[in-house]
């Protein structure tokens, strides 16, 4: 860990010196996946607080924050400190908005968890809010920053496997196969299939429980605080422009494997599947067949990641967090957007809703949703 982290501080761009926050709330989506330590990365950024409406846990994230003073509150923490950029931590969705708000207000840079925000009405609030202050926002959608994926869009413009025919992504249909799966690991799938498609102008679905069709008796709490969820079946078809279709899945089901959770683009010449893993996890393959099949020869090839600075390819969850972050830096100092951005963290929960809403059409739902307010929180 420490010769990863010295080899990321010694590549890290940008020289300009900040101060950071660090929100988190023990008990309620606690720090995220590492978005309290990754500030550790940079030498030019400096952990001066720590947040946490929990006392022990207060007292834990000072310990691995190592930061000198603590709060309570995190809208004190923000007042006093007025830190150029914040970490919102919690996994759970119900403090999303008045986190980045209050973070916003006070004009810090923000790295925050994902999923977005539980609905539309909360995420055009977030977005609102970081255009407002003019800050910039980078959600932690790891893929996007993450080499292998840089390989894959650098194999796809090579023409590799020729126009793009269609987007193939399926959840990672564990216990929370379905509505749950959706939201919190097909936000990255959704982020992905914009990546290589464009913005989505429409979704169709289908979404059951146990075979039956989505009622109201269904709705339910997910085992997190993200909103609502249905379902334990998901298909979902989007299209995308260039007539590209993208398609997502999700059902409970007895066997399932880690790599089924992935992204399967077909082009005219062959396949590449990116599993969605967080980097240096995450192995793409490549399969040069026109027919989709590994005959005649032909056989699945791995694709080697981009190249990165020396160092980086350390096996931590904090390098796709740094990865992620150094490009937060960057945008800031060249004033550009970030790589992931609110408008980028919006699209994946208008995508999520898009379902839901077509789902309780009987047809297609078009984007952007007319009606912001959550699909499941009305039959």
């Amino acid at each position: 860990m420490a010769a990863a982290l010295g080899a990321i501080q010694a590549h890290a761009a940008p020289a300009r010196k900040y101060r950071a926050a660090v929100i988190g709330h023990t008990g309620q989506g606690n720090y995220g996946h590492g978005l309290d330590v990754v500030w550790q990365a940079f030498a030019n950024v400096e952990v001066v607080a720590v947040a946490d409406a929990g006392e022990d846990g207060l007292v834990q994230g000072v310990a691995r924050t190592k930061a000198p003073r603590a709060y309570r509150d995190y809208r004190e923490m923000l007042r006093k400190e007025k830190p150029d950029l914040v970490s919102i931590g919690p996994r759970w969705l119900d403090e999303h908005a008045g986190m980045v708000e209050a973070a916003a207000g006070a004009g810090a840079h923000i790295y925050m968890e994902k999923p977005f925000a539980r609905d539309l009405a909360e995420a055009d609030r977030m977005v609102q809010a970081v255009r407002r202050a003019r800050v910039k926002l980078q959600i932690a959608h790891q893929m996007r920053c993450s080499p292998f994926t840089r390989r894959v869009q650098e194999l796809i413009q090579g023409g590799a496997i020729g126009r793009i025919q269609e987007l193939n992504a399926r959840g990672k249909e564990d216990r929370r196969a379905g509505g749950e799966d959706m939201m919190v690991l097909g936000t990255h799938l959704f982020d992905m299939m914009r990546i290589f498609a464009g913005d989505p102008k429409w979704v169709s679905a289908h979404v059951t429980q146990d075979g039956a069709e989505l009622a109201p008796q269904h709705v339910r709490k997910a085992s997190e605080a993200i909103g609502p969820v249905a379902g334990n079946q998901i298909e979902a078809a989007f299209a995308f422009d260039g007539g590209v279709p993208g398609h997502f899945a999700s059902k409970a089901c007895a066997t399932t494997h880690e790599l089924r959770y992935g992204l399967r683009i077909a082009g005219e010449k062959g396949v590449i599947f990116l599993p969605m893993g967080i980097y240096p996890a995450g192995q793409p393959y490549l399969l040069r067949s026109a027919a989709w099949l590994a005959i005649g020869g032909q056989a699945w090839e791995k694709i080697e990641p981009a190249p990165e600075p020396a160092g980086l390819l350390g096996g931590s969850a904090l390098i796709a967090n740094a990865l992620m972050v150094r490009d937060l830096l960057e945008a800031i100092e060249q004033d550009r957007k970030p790589i992931c951005s609110e408008e980028d963290g919006r699209w994946t929960i208008e995508m999520v809703s898009g379902v839901y809403a077509a789902q309780k059409s009987g047809g297609r739902a078009a984007f952007p949703l007319r009606d912001r307010a959550h699909p499941l929180s009305s039959f």
